[in-house]
């Protein structure tokens, strides 16, 4: 999808000068991964579009798997119109492009998981449509069957599941039933603070993974506060660290996910301030796709703070 930056302090819908840039959380990661050097495929469903094309020069440039992209010729790719506050945080306050059949994401249908796949990550947006969400389901009946790695990044949006909600919205009960089947099944689960607390009552990682059966690994981010986490059967907390300037927030917590998964071989602590820092970086420009890190710029950034 692409992100429609407002002006910092403006409202998107009706002020300029406007910024598009690509995004979602999806191509974020993919793309975040494939900077850093691991191999990575996208899977999704794009409208037949300029923004479609955009995308697909994008994954061509960032060496990004794109076998298993669909394309929508009937439904445009999404538009997320994102307000940003002077200090660079963001709220997303609704979409554009719809011309009346919904967006390409939404119709997502079957996919085949790659030969080599080690990890399905993904998000919970594609259960509040009936087409993403049974591919969805389809897409974790495979990884479960073949013994891929299953992690979930919550990345709650209320005004995906409901046009009308607050952007600051927790999410219904009806949308935690749909989600609590997924989490029962994730080996890694990544939240934000307001998230673990709506769907677990506790910020605690290592209570979270008590109150799942396959008790997963947890990591939970707090924005510029400490990253706590749970992993390998040992907890542990990450200071956040600050780039020299904010400009956007917009996909920081994809850059973290992208990190966690690059390092996961490291130790615990060392995959989360691997990750940590690729979060930081990104908030130092604009969208969520440009400003990502190369490992030599984050090993670079690390070897400057202590």
């Amino acid at each position: 999808m692409i992100d429609r930056l407002g002006p910092p302090g403006g409202d998107p819908a009706i002020d300029g000068p406007l910024d598009d840039r690509l995004g979602g959380a999806p191509a974020n990661v993919a793309c975040g991964l494939a900077r850093l050097g691991t191999s990575v495929a996208f899977l999704g469903r794009l409208g037949a579009d300029a923004i479609g094309d955009r995308f697909a020069t994008l994954f061509l440039q960032r060496g990004v798997d794109v076998d298993s992209v669909q394309w929508d010729a009937q439904r445009p790719s999404r538009i997320v119109l994102v307000r940003r506050s002077a200090d660079g945080e963001r709220q997303f306050r609704g979409f554009a492009g719809d011309e009346g059949l919904g967006f390409a994401d939404q119709a997502l249908a079957s996919v085949e998981l790659p030969k080599q796949a080690r990890w399905l990550l993904t998000g919970t947006l594609p259960l509040a449509a009936h087409a993403s969400a049974d591919s969805l389901r389809g897409a974790v009946a495979q990884s479960k069957a073949r013994g891929i790695a299953l992690a979930v990044d919550v990345n709650w949006r209320p005004t995906f599941w409901d046009s009308a909600a607050r952007p600051d919205a927790g999410p219904s009960q009806q949308a935690i039933e749909l989600i609590r089947p997924l989490l029962e099944q994730a080996a890694l689960i990544k939240l934000a603070r307001e998230e673990a607390i709506w769907l677990f009552g506790s910020t605690d990682p290592r209570a979270i993974c008590t109150q799942l059966p396959q008790e997963p690994d947890v990591v939970v981010t707090d924005g510029a506060e400490p990253v706590r986490w749970w992993m390998d059967g040992a907890s542990g907390t990450q200071p956040a660290f600050h780039p020299p300037q904010v400009v956007d927030t917009t996909g920081a917590g994809d850059a973290f996910t992208a990190g966690l998964l690059h390092r996961w071989s490291a130790s615990p602590a060392e995959r989360v301030r691997f990750a940590s820092a690729c979060g930081a970086l990104v908030c130092a420009g604009a969208g969520g796709i440009d400003p990502q890190p190369t490992e030599a710029q984050v090993e670079a950034f690390l070897g400057g703070v202590s």
